[in-house]
């Protein structure tokens, strides 16, 4: 298929142009405007931005002869026949890039990890430049878990009181019943226990309160 020249990309047709992703001035020649569109290299190009799912900046696509020269560009470089693509690696993994693109069809990589970019074409099969290094793998942060001291634990606190407090307000409930029984000369004191069970009732009774808190506030944290 013959490629179509187009003097400024202000000139494509809207009908003419069939690639989503990218629009005329991002494959368009940066130092001239003129646009040569090689169908069958966009076709890839728009195959793997499908492929990977995320945005592709294109650092430089098509090139005139002139401008080609006026970048150092190589004599016969795929970019003057619109089959070349520098490509940021920005927002890429290299290596996945690299891959999915040599799924889709392109087969001439270049690497420019210095200046951010990887250089893609059609052809032939050939590489050049330094590869990028290893990134690293970011692992999902572990969830601590919830209350490795159970000193410190509110549901353990909580619970702790309410036990306490519950085997106190029993004591003294027995400890009353028992100087009604059997010790008459202590029976003043008899109101005062009585207050006392109280007491241990309304700890008990916080205590729970205070359990039942924390088992709710670490079920909304996911804690355990």
């Amino acid at each position: 298929m013959t490629p179509t020249r187009y003097d400024h990309w202000r000139d494509v047709p809207e009908s003419a142009w069939r690639w989503p992703n990218f629009s005329p001035a991002e494959i368009a020649c940066r130092g001239t405007g003129r646009l040569l569109i090689n169908e069958p290299a966009l076709d890839r190009l728009q195959a793997l931005r499908d492929r990977l799912g995320k945005p592709l900046i294109v650092r430089s696509a098509y090139r005139s002869p002139g401008h080609n020269r006026a970048v150092g560009g190589a004599p016969r470089s795929k970019h003057m026949d619109g089959a070349a693509f520098d490509i940021a690696m920005a927002n890429h993994d290299p290596v996945a890039f690299e891959a999915a693109a040599r799924e889709v069809g392109f087969l001439g990589f270049g690497y420019y990890p210095r200046s951010g970019f990887m250089h893609i074409d059609l052809g032939p099969a050939r590489s050049w430049g330094e590869r990028f290094p290893a990134r690293a793998t970011p692992f999902v942060a572990e969830t601590p878990h919830a209350r490795e001291n159970l000193a410190q634990s509110r549901t353990m606190k909580g619970g702790g009181a309410a036990g306490v407090a519950t085997l106190g307000a029993a004591g003294v409930e027995v400890a009353q019943q028992v100087l009604a029984d059997t010790q008459s000369a202590l029976l003043p004191l008899v109101p005062h226990l009585d207050t006392l069970r109280w007491l241990f009732i309304a700890v008990a009774l916080v205590g729970i309160a205070v359990t039942i808190y924390a088992r709710l506030d670490d079920w909304k944290r996911g804690q355990r």
